[in-house]
């Protein structure tokens, strides 16, 4: 046997001792179970303390994902409104709004040029398409109108002829 283990068996004999000796006062206790020295490792007698391990200096790094900051920019609450507008070839036009699921109004009649103003004050892009649409119903409304004139004439002179 080497001087080392020696010294660690009269350490280990005295911590034994002190151990049992609450117990020989009357304080119960539980018995100290005495730890086995590791046979691949002799202890050394050094006055050196055992080296810190490296996470009291520095904290683990934490796992998964950091957190985000909390954003200083004022949210703001939307609101969802839908307004469709929808024309017919005869230039009669409809609005219906939806607040969310909830409608707010359904086939408001709307005039063709109220419209217009509206879609230019919206945005060009807008604009053209539905004065596409405003024009194409114009001129199928002034082709019945026409149409309906030519009747009249046709009805005025008929109804002349049997005046007469």
């Amino acid at each position: 046997m080497s001087v080392e283990a020696l010294t660690h068996d009269e350490d280990t004999a005295a911590e034994t001792a002190a151990a049992s000796a609450p117990q020989a006062a009357g304080t119960p206790e539980a018995p100290a179970v005495a730890e086995p020295a590791a046979a691949s490792e002799p202890e050394t007698a050094s006055t050196e303390p055992a080296p810190e391990p490296a996470s009291a200096e520095s904290p683990k790094p934490k796992r998964g994902r950091p957190k985000a900051t909390p954003s200083t920019a004022k949210k703001t609450r939307t609101v969802e409104l839908t307004l469709t507008v929808t024309g017919t070839a005869d230039g009669e036009w409809q609005a219906e709004l939806k607040n969310g699921a909830k409608w707010v109004a359904k086939g408001l009649a709307i005039p063709a040029a109220a419209v217009s103003r509206a879609a230019k004050e919206l945005h060009d892009d807008l604009s053209g398409p539905i004065d596409e649409v405003i024009n194409a119903a114009r001129e199928a409304q002034a082709a019945k109108v026409a149409q309906l004139e030519a009747e009249l004439e046709a009805a005025k002179a008929a109804l002349a002829e049997l005046d007469s």
